[in-house]
Order: structure tokens, then sequence, then C-alpha cells
């Protein structure tokens, strides 16, 4: 029986023995601090934190090249920069800073390539207002409307039409009849000082591409173009009376619609004549009055657009 309490005595004691150090562990002593963990961690720690810090410097670095490559121009306001803070926030990029980067960027400004390039001209739109002062007009010089052939022949005969003044700076359309290239004398002249100017200025000719009509070829015009004017009633085509004639544009570059803009616009504005620019014809459609007596002193320019010729560059032109 005592070697029994003994066998229990001793199991007891090796039951303690290897269960009492692991519990007294974690029981803090005057010899064993309850941080003694925590610095067998630092070094680690302290490690950490140190490439953390780096990582961040870093980043500032990039941060701030990426600010001053946006913002160089000498007008840019500087940009202040808190080192202290920097080096424990997180980096990132400032919406105020990039506002203020954005505004002091230089603005790109577009650049043409064409130094003298002319500005688009304004046309000399018709309407009917204008085609209703062209017969007001006619009726107060005294203009009859022609009938038909006979008429005309009758009239031309008479020299009351004279044919238009083709020359080297004037051209006639060829597909226009013989007896329909003919004009009012008033009509004509104005035509050889168009021809005149132009020709000085540019080195070609225009062309006359309708002079007369007669009523009668007027209705059979109107039946294959709905564009032209009517041929009976109280407004009417001014062709019909021979004071009117189209000039075509179809081979007119920029320069040359500027220029006989403004030289048709001021003579209009002169009470001389009236001009339409028609487009589906590609001509100016002009109707001269009895009271032109002279081209004017100088065409109305656009000022990106080549200077009007002189009179003494019209003079010199001997045409």
């Amino acid at each position: 029986m005592v070697r029994n309490i003994l066998l229990i005595l001793v199991v007891v004691a090796g039951y303690f023995a290897a269960v009492v150090p692991f519990a007294c562990a974690d029981v803090p002593s005057a010899g064993r601090p309850a941080n003694a963990h925590r610095r067998v961690l630092a070094p680690a720690r302290r490690h950490v934190a140190a490439r953390a810090r780096s990582s961040r410097e870093r980043a500032t670095q990039v941060s701030r090249a990426h600010t001053s490559s946006k913002i160089r121009t000498s007008h840019s306001a500087p940009v202040s920069r808190n080192r202290s803070r920097a080096r424990g926030a997180r980096s990132r990029f400032h919406p105020r800073l990039k506002q203020d980067a954005d505004a002091a960027a230089p603005v790109a400004e577009a650049i043409s390539l064409h130094r003298d390039r002319i500005l688009p001209p304004s046309t000399l739109r018709g309407s009917f207002e204008s085609l209703a002062r062209q017969n007001e007009r006619a009726d107060s010089d005294g203009l009859e409307r022609i009938l038909d052939e006979d008429d005309l022949a009758d009239r031309i005969a008479q020299k009351l039409l004279v044919p238009v003044p083709a020359s080297a700076a004037l051209t006639v359309n060829d597909n226009l009849p013989e007896n329909r290239k003919y004009c009012r004398p008033w009509t004509a002249k104005f035509l050889a000082d168009l021809a005149r100017a132009h020709v000085a200025k540019f080195g070609h000719p225009i062309e006359v591409s309708s002079a007369v009509r007669t009523v009668e070829y007027q209705k059979h015009l109107k039946m294959t173009n709905g564009n032209a004017a009517a041929a009976e009633g109280d407004v009417v085509s001014p062709h019909l009376t021979g004071a009117t004639i189209d000039v075509a544009k179809r081979d007119m570059g920029r320069a040359e619609l500027s220029w006989m803009r403004g030289w048709l616009l001021q003579l209009q504005r002169a009470g001389t004549i009236d001009v339409e620019e028609e487009f589906r014809q590609r001509c100016f459609h002009i109707s001269v009055y009895k009271n032109y007596a002279s081209p004017p002193p100088a065409p109305l320019m656009n000022p990106h657009s080549p200077q009007a010729p002189s009179r003494a560059q019209v003079a010199a032109s001997g045409l």
C-alpha cells in the first residue's frame, strides 16, 4: 500500500512539473516585464517603418517633379512645400495645386499656314425687293420690254441696242445667238470699264454669259429653268429691256470674287446699278441704269484682300 501511495505521488509530481512552467510563462514577474515580447519585435517594426517612410519620400519627390514639369512658365507663382508635413503625410497631388498648375500652363494657339489669307467676303444675294426695284428703275428710264425677234432686230437697227464690247478683257458666251449679244449703250460702257479694271488687276478677261432677251425667249426659259424670272406681269426679268447682263463667276477665285463684290457694291450704293449674285447659274446679275457715268474711284475691298487697281493702272492697260 505504501508503494501505491508513492507511485501516486510520483505521477502527481511529474504532472505539476510539466504543466506549471507553461502556466507561469504568461504571468508577469519582477524579473521579466510584461512588454518583453515587444522589445523582441521592435527591430523588425523599425525596419518596416523605415521602408514605409522611404517609399513616402520617393512618392513625394515624384509628385513634386510632376508639378514642376506642368508649371514651366515665367508667370507662374512659386509653389510652397512643407517638408516637415510631407515626411509623414501620404503623397498625393493636392486639388488646389492642380488647379493652379492648369491655370498657369501656357495655352496653345492655332497658327495659320497662310499669312495673307483672305477672309470670306460677303455675298450680294438677290431678293424680290431688288427685282421690283430694277423694274421700277427701268420704267423710270423709259425702257420698254422687247417682245420678240422682230422687235429685237428693229431696236438693233435703230442703234437703241449696241453690241457687247468684246475685247481682250471681255469675252461673250459662245452659246448666245448673235442677235442676243447686245445691250444698252450705258450698259456697254459699264462693261468696258469693269473689264479694263479687272484685266489690269488679274490679267485675264471676264465673260458675259447673258445679255438682252425677248419676252418670247423668257417664256421658254421659264419652262426649263425654275430660277428664271417671269416674262409677263408687273415684276419681270430686267433682261427684257436690254439694260441687264450676267457676268459669269464660275472660274473666279476668292480674290476675284471679293474684288468684284467690292466694285459692284460701291456702284449699287451710288444708285447707278443693282446687282444680284446668283448661285445656280453662278453669275453676277447686273442691271445698269442710265445715270451710270464712270466706275467707282476705288472698289470696296476686304482688308485682307488684294488692293484695287489705281486709275493709272487702268489707263495704262490701254483696253
